[in-house]
Formats: structure tokens, C-alpha cells, sequence
């Protein structure tokens, strides 16, 4: 049956292909937002329908599932094997799916600790833009010379081919998570933050806003603990609500009354 949808995706290709006709890759919607909008002459492909979790080892710490995969579904299964998507992918939408997660190549708060989405893709497959079916990478992490193919799909929105199934490696979830506030302005808290950035603390996101940076603390119990006492703060209880906020943009700061803009810079 996947084989059949497989081949429906490839028909589809081949034949925009031969008649320059521009393709609209959708799975879940959620990120529709997000990119250029389609040509009005594009072509609906609906990928949703392929979907499911082809391959998962706990103790591997790698998961291979199809791109039409709800997020939903493949977070629910990790944590009940405690463990987790450790770029913390934004959903926008219940109806984000594993494809759109890697095309999009949007992650969480936990990206200055953990890693990006592309760190964390270990191989994909795809169909090019004739139609043919291409495997890259595998479903181990290799430090290897060569052109990581698998990585340039993150974030392509899409453009370089259509993303059929998506292997990825997780991370055992942390013992515990903490997040402590401190009241201190925008200068401050960049010294602040550029401070401790170097220390082995289990720092796991950061956020400034309304004159209070806020930290989340993840690891051992006793990791946790002694990051805080190093840091002070006070607790904040309500930290799982906020980090969501920040994850789905849904916190205060993303509803200005003016445009908000993304910057992407290099790196310093």
C-alpha cells in the first residue's frame, strides 16, 4: 500500500516536470505561514497520507518514520520511552507532521544547547524533481568527508525534492527541568548570559523579555540544584507554559503591534 502512494507521488512529479508546472508540497498545513506563498498555478501534492513510524530502537537512540507522521505521534512514542526530539520542534498546529518539521527546519528553546534540526538528521529519502526515488544517509551518525545531502534538505522548504521518510537521532529526556527567573535589563542580561554561556552548567534555553530573563535548567537532580545556586533567580513554577509559549510563538512577544522581523546571521 505505502509502495502504491509512493508511486502516486511519483507520477505526479514526473508529470509537473514535463509540463513546468509548479508543486505545492503540503502535509499538515501547519507551517503554511511560513516561506514564499505558492504560485496560484501550483499543483496540491498532499503528502499526509504516507505516514507511520517504519523503524524505532530505544537503545539505538534512532527513529525513521514517514514524512506525513503527525508530531504528535512520534513525540508521544519517545516519552514513553523517555526520550525525546532534543531540538524541541515547534507545531504551530496539531496537524504538524515530521516532514514539515524537517523542511521548515524551525527549532525549539533548546537549540543553543542541543543542536539544530540539521544535527540531528541522519538520513533521508526523497523523490528528486523527476520523479526519481533517492536514498541518503543512513540511520547512524558519521563524521565522514562528503556533500551530507540528508542535511541540505532541512529547511528547503521543499525545493530540492519531496521528503518521503526521515530517520533522526533522539536524546534520553533530562531527570529533571527547572526554570528560574531573574529581573535584570536587555544589556545586563546579554553579559549575563554571554557570561555563564562557557560554563558546564545544564543551562538548556534562555529567554529575555519584559526585563526578566528566564533560564531552564535540565539534567540530573543534583546538576539542576547546583546550577541554581550558581546562577540565583528565583523559581518560576509556570516554566513548562512559558518555554511552550516561546516554542509555539503563541508568548505576547510575538504579537506586536508592528511587523517582527527574522534575522538569519552567521554565526560569531
Amino acid at each position: 500500500m505505502q509502495q502504491v502512494i509512493i508511486d502516486q507521488f511519483s507520477a505526479t512529479v514526473r508529470a509537473a516536470a514535463e509540463n513546468s508546472q509548479p508543486l505545492h508540497i503540503r502535509g499538515g498545513g501547519s507551517k503554511s505561514f511560513y516561506g514564499h506563498p505558492p504560485s496560484e498555478h501550483a499543483k496540491i501534492l498532499d503528502v499526509s497520507p504516507y505516514q507511520g513510524i517504519t523503524e524505532y530502537e530505544p537503545t539505538e537512540l534512532v527513529i525513521t518514520a514517514r514524512a506525513g507522521t503527525p508530531l504528535a505521534e512520534i513525540e508521544s512514542l519517545l516519552r514513553q520511552n523517555s526520550q525525546m526530539l532534543a531540538f524541541e520542534p515547534p507545531y504551530f498546529s496539531e496537524t504538524a507532521t515530521l516532514g514539515g518539521c524537517v523542511a521548515a527546519g524551525l527549532s525549539g528553546p533548546r537549540r543553543a544547547s542541543a543542536g539544530a534540526v540539521r544535527d540531528f538528521v541522519l538520513g533521508v529519502r526523497i523523490l528528486d524533481g523527476t520523479g526519481h526515488d533517492l536514498h541518503f544517509g543512513g540511520q547512524v551518525m558519521k563524521n565522514v568527508a562528503g556533500y551530507d545531502v540528508s542535511r541540505l534538505m532541512v529547511g528547503a522548504m521543499g525545493t530540492l525534492g519531496v521528503l518521503l521518510e526521515v530517520s533522526l537521532k533522539v536524546l534520553p529526556l533530562p531527570a529533571v527541568e527547572q526554570t528560574i527567573c531573574l529581573e535584570m535589563g536587555e544589556t545586563e542580561a546579554i553579559e549575563y548570559m554571554n557570561r555563564w554561556a562557557g560554563k558546564p552548567l545544564s543551562v538548556s534555553a534562555t529567554c529575555h523579555v519584559n526585563e526578566r530573563l528566564y533560564m531552564r535548567l535540565s539534567g540530573a537532580e543534583s546538576a539542576v540544584r547546583a546550577a541554581h545556586t550558581q546562577l540565583g533567580g528565583e523559581a518560576y513554577p509556570a516554566g513548562d507554559a512559558f518555554w511552550k509559549s516561546v516554542r509555539e510563538h503563541s508568548h505576547d512577544f510575538f504579537k506586536p503591534p508592528v511587523p517582527l522581523w527574522r534575522l538569519s546571521v552567521k554565526s560569531t
